[in-house]
């Protein structure tokens, strides 16, 4: 844990996870749903959209520290396969959800649209914050993983 934050990775650190969150802002669309909050504000749950908001941000975290967990085994000559394979997975589980999932259309929902099947996270018992707990999950084995072999 002390080699990732080292001054060498702290800024590829931070540049990761700014970059992680605008990628999940733009392609949930979420900046333009944003300008109707005050709209809509007595309708919106506050503790789901925050906890979503919070999630989102654990899994940019998760995120950069996983890249560059792997960029240093990278460099160690180190095989880990089934961790950049689990990051990844974990990666595009987070970029899928978007920032709040169920105000926003997002990638996966998207995609099964174009096969004809009907689909929203707001449509799950926990409006998609199920799924971003499966993407934490999944970022923090594959992040124990990369952190047991280094």
């Amino acid at each position: 844990m002390k080699r990732v934050f080292t001054k060498n990775y702290v800024y590829w650190f931070i540049l990761i996870f700014i970059s992680y969150i605008f990628l999940a802002i733009l392609l949930s669309q979420f900046y333009l749903n944003f300008r109707y909050i005050p709209y809509y504000a007595s309708t919106i749950k506050w503790s789901w959209f925050l906890i979503s908001v919070l999630f989102t941000l654990i899994i940019g975290f998760l995120v950069a520290l996983n890249s560059i967990y792997a960029y240093v085994k990278y460099k160690e000559h180190k095989e880990f396969k089934k961790e950049a394979a689990l990051s990844c997975a974990g990666t595009i589980g987070g970029l899928s959800t978007g920032v709040c999932p169920s105000c926003v259309a997002s990638l996966f929902p998207l995609l099964l649209d174009g096969f004809g099947i009907s689909f929203s996270y707001a449509s799950l018992p926990f409006k998609g914050l199920e799924v971003q707990v499966i993407v934490i999950i999944i970022l923090g084995i594959s992040l124990y993983f990369l952190h047991r072999r280094l």
